[in-house]
């Protein structure tokens, strides 16, 4: 039987673009108040895991785009560390899911001052200068999941998932016990996949 009580380590691999992996990440941010979890963000990137794959017009912009918010985080980790993903992760996101801001230069911008971090990393979004780390980390996902993933994909106590996907954050003990049963399946080996429609949530 789980102890109920052990700290649980939860990784969240997100895209700073990606809509899905920003309700998956505050429903984390609302766990981490009510279980035992020590939660890491990480940066993956759909821009990496579609670069070469034929897409639908809208979406292939949606990736070419998606590269600079991504690049950003992956040069924030390499001159602040890991750690400064969860807080600029939620600066970018409030801004362009929260806000639906698009135009992600000043978001970038508007997500760096406000952390007081170097205006100047705002200069990765247009640069490959840290793209082999932003494959890096990417590919830590895909490597945790064992095939190819989108975002999110969520590491509990060690085992790997796309998602869960969801369409809205679920909140207090709601948040709570969906975690409780993504632990049971994480523990459960036989487990592979559980899946439905979206709903109203859309990448468009």
């Amino acid at each position: 039987m789980e102890d109920s009580s052990a700290v649980v380590p939860v990784v969240c691999y997100f895209d700073p673009a990606c809509p899905f992996a920003w309700v998956t990440s505050r429903w984390l941010l609302e766990v981490e108040r009510l279980r035992p979890i020590d939660l890491t963000f990480r940066i993956m990137s759909l821009s990496v895991l579609n670069e070469h794959r034929e897409l639908e017009p809208w979406y292939r912009e949606f990736n070419d785009r998606a590269w600079g918010p991504a690049r950003v985080c992956a040069a924030a980790e390499a001159g602040h560390g890991t750690a400064i993903l969860r807080d600029l992760y939620t600066a970018l996101g409030e801004r362009i899911h929260r806000a639906g801001d698009k135009d992600y230069s000043a978001v970038i911008a508007a997500a760096l001052d406000e952390l007081g971090l170097p205006a100047s990393l705002a200069e990765a979004a247009t640069g490959d200068r840290f793209d082999a780390a932003l494959r890096a980390s990417h590919q830590a996902a895909q490597d945790a999941v064992g095939e190819e993933a989108g975002t999110p994909v969520v590491t509990v106590d060690g085992a790997a998932f796309f998602g869960p996907v969801l369409t809205a954050a679920p909140t207090g003990e709601a948040a709570g016990r969906l975690f409780d049963a993504v632990r049971t399946l994480a523990g459960l080996r036989a487990f592979a996949e559980l899946k439905r429609g979206r709903g109203a949530l859309d990448l468009a």
